[in-house]
């Protein structure tokens, strides 16, 4: 199993050759792709030292697997030229999500979507990621008519830049701004660029990647994404409308029954749901679960999950994980 991961040197890039080492991913070669100005340098994995390699060299090895997280402009460049040379894409930009012939996967959700005709596969948004991974078990069941989802989002969301301009921050040090003001002691409502509509891209990737990964448009979807000083994870107050009513103690033992869910819910030891807690691990926390007594059939939950780890570098090597164990590759 020949593997290469594109944007080796990057903040997801890492986590992902980390989660591929903690998961004991079946890869006989590693080959680390990163831009033209890291190639030459030299990254560990499992011990052994490899060189990193530019775009056309990767290509041409021809891996079995590529996992992407080198943004989504190298993305719509880079990953039919792998494709064209046999190797499967994991892409984890939002380049491809929305295209109608690519299929958006979770695959506790919807992995079984997946064919081996299918040689560019999107991952998710981090933020869409933690939110479905909630909202499909009990969708199966109740029905989902609306969810209103606020964002608590962590700046490692930005990359090495956001948590540079935090770090730098606290220290009192003038340096590079990866936003348009300061983010210490600060929450900022704008994640991603703004559309027509008013809404951030961020905002929008939840309406529509919630209902691609969920297969049904119907569920009407309405966001707010803000950036938060944090660095273990996203956050998310949720409020859904279901068209059936439910049992808030049968919502906790579906939650607790779906595979990666983690209900934290237990009002009395004071047990819920923090980023600082959900930091370096894979699984979506959920709790706060409670009636919305202001409106029939609607509940509010809180989500949080690192969004590093299960919002990207994870979900991507368990799309790997899949295609391998189904023998799609």
């Amino acid at each position: 199993m020949k593997v290469a991961v594109v944007g080796a040197t990057g903040m997801v890039g890492e986590v992902m050759l980390q989660v591929l080492t903690e998961r004991n991913f079946p890869i006989t070669e590693l080959i680390p792709v990163a831009s033209e100005r890291s190639v030459g340098k030299e990254i560990e994995f499992k011990g052994n030292k490899y060189k990193v390699v530019g775009m056309q060299t990767a290509v041409d090895m021809k891996a079995d697997i590529a996992l992407f997280s080198a943004g989504g402009e190298t993305s719509l460049a880079w990953a039919p030229k792998f494709a064209e040379a046999g190797t499967t894409v994991i892409d984890n930009s939002s380049a491809w999500r929305m295209d109608p012939t690519k299929k958006l996967v979770v695959p506790e959700i919807n992995g079984t979507i997946l064919t081996k005709e299918d040689k560019i596969i999107p991952n998710a948004n981090c933020s869409t990621i933690q939110l479905v991974m909630a909202l499909a078990p009990l969708h199966r069941k109740y029905k989902i008519k609306r969810v209103i989802v606020s964002t608590y989002q962590s700046i490692t969301g930005t990359g090495v830049k956001g948590v540079q301009q935090l770090e730098n921050e606290y220290a009192g040090i003038q340096g590079e701004m990866a936003y348009k003001y300061p983010i210490h002691r600060n929450a900022i409502p704008h994640c991603d660029s703004f559309e027509n509509n008013g809404y951030t891209k961020e905002e929008m990737k939840l309406v529509r990647e919630t209902q691609k990964i969920l297969d049904d448009k119907t569920i009407a979807v309405t966001a707010t994404a803000v950036r938060v000083p944090i660095v273990g994870g996203h956050s998310e107050a949720v409020n859904v409308e279901f068209e059936n009513d439910f049992d808030v103690n049968e919502v906790r033992t579906i939650l607790h029954n779906t595979p990666g869910v983690v209900v934290q819910d237990n009002l009395d030891t004071f047990t819920y749901p923090m980023p600082l807690y959900a930091q370096g691990k894979d699984d979506v926390f959920v709790g706060r679960i409670r009636r919305d007594e202001s409106q029939p059939n609607s509940l509010n939950m809180w989500i949080v999950a690192d969004n590093l780890r299960k919002g990207a570098a994870t979900n991507t090597v368990q799309i790997a994980e899949y295609l391998v164990k189904n023998n799609l590759v």
